[in-house]
């Protein structure tokens, strides 16, 4: 039965981590994206095919795009739409047409991701991502400036956040607010925060349910047209899956999932299991939501998180964590098998190893790589995984 299929993300050439670099680590598919097309705007064939080309030169595949992103007015349900949903629909069919069908995105508001902290050092010295939920409050309180804020935030929580916020300097401030708004992968780019709280506004408008409403809308336009080219859809759960900064989450657990999987049934309405984004949640049950949603995951983006009492979390070694990586493994081989058995859909999973310590020589070329992807700590990730996955393979006897 095959393995997984081994997959690294690359975010084009101008990334300090080079197609040749990846190579080297044995990985069959390039996780990547037309990084140069604006949001909402259909993807060209022929830029599809010059990237393609690119990454088949190197001697591996373009396995999933990593993102098509969805633009604003479809995510907040603007007049304007349909005119986005043409577009992506448009891009799917030139995907399909250069032999690419799996396709990640998300739904988040914002930003892709939130962490205050880019440069958390171990005890090993290694450099991790971490969320503390005081300082994110700090930043909703202080430098945000949230209207009504406060009532998000327990008094204890506030006045934590208030101490906290008064005992960084102007240099520790400015972190911190980098740090939030560079929640971009594959940018370099910080959110202007102006920018940032323009959206934030429009965002704390909208309902939870309307968010969802409009998600399905997306969805009951999107995955029909993407089932008759065999495109498969994978939403990547937001992260982290609890709210920020007043911003309702709908793609953060168990109901959430099965609301979006539900509200448009098809083989082509599927997930991308991220065991640190639903990790990040004690509430969380990884194996329940693999064994029964397995059938709809397309891709697998796996890393662990260590989660504290306070709810703040730091990115662990992929194996050492809060995640039960042994046995978040175990049911994805025995989805495999499943699928194997009954001949339903691709067994060769996509699955990539995120989000990366930064260690040894990524340390002195961290300012060429984006927060999260150095190339070192996703290759000891990856090989981590593999070893697992074998392992598992083993003793299941496969």
């Amino acid at each position: 039965m095959d393995y997984l299929k081994k997959t690294f993300r690359w975010f084009g050439p101008d990334f300090g981590v080079t197609l040749s670099d990846i190579k080297q680590l044995g990985v069959e598919g390039i996780v990547a994206a037309c990084q140069e097309v604006a949001i909402g705007q259909v993807w060209p064939i022929e830029t599809i095919a010059s990237l393609k080309a690119e990454i088949e030169r190197h001697g591996m595949e373009w396995s999933v795009v990593e993102s098509v992103n969805i633009h604003a007015a479809i995510k907040y349900g603007y007049p304007e739409r349909d005119l986005y949903i043409t577009n992506y629909i448009q891009t799917l069919k030139n995907l399909a047409e250069n032999g690419i069908y799996d396709v990640c995105y998300n739904f988040m508001q914002l930003i892709d991701w939130t962490r205050t902290d880019l440069d958390f050092i171990l005890p090993s010295g290694v450099s991790a991502l971490k969320y503390n939920p005081i300082s994110a409050a700090a930043f909703d309180l202080f430098i945000l400036n949230r209207d009504n804020a406060k009532i998000s935030y327990s008094n204890e929580q506030y006045k934590e956040a208030k101490v906290y916020f008064k005992g960084l300097n102007s240099e520790q401030k400015k972190e911190l607010e980098r740090a939030i708004l560079a929640g971009m992968p594959g940018s370099r780019k910080l959110i202007a925060l102006d920018d940032f709280k323009a959206n934030h506004a429009t965002v704390l408008k909208i309902s939870k349910q309307q968010l969802q409403e409009n998600l399905s809308y997306f969805l009951n336009a999107v995955i029909p047209e993407a089932e008759k080219i065999g495109i498969r859809m994978a939403i990547h759960p937001d992260d982290p899956p609890f709210s920020v900064f007043g911003v309702p989450r709908i793609v953060s657990n168990y109901k959430e999932i099965k609301f979006l999987l539900d509200c448009c049934p098809s083989p082509s309405n599927g997930l991308t299991f991220c065991s640190g984004s639903l990790g990040a949640s004690e509430s969380n049950d990884l194996v329940k939501i693999i064994e029964d949603f397995g059938d709809k995951i397309h891709f697998i983006h796996l890393r662990n998180v260590a989660r504290s009492k306070d709810g703040s979390f730091y990115e662990a070694d992929h194996l050492n964590g809060s995640v039960p990586m042994e046995k978040v493994m175990k049911a994805i081989v025995k989805q495999q098998q499943e699928r194997h058995m009954k001949k339903n859909g691709a067994v060769n999973i996509p699955m990539r190893p995120d989000h990366g310590h930064v260690l040894l020589n990524d340390k002195q070329r961290q300012n060429d790589f984006y927060s999260g992807y150095s190339l070192i700590g996703r290759a000891i990730g990856l090989a981590q995984l593999s070893g697992l996955e074998k392992g598992i393979r083993e003793g299941l006897e496969l």
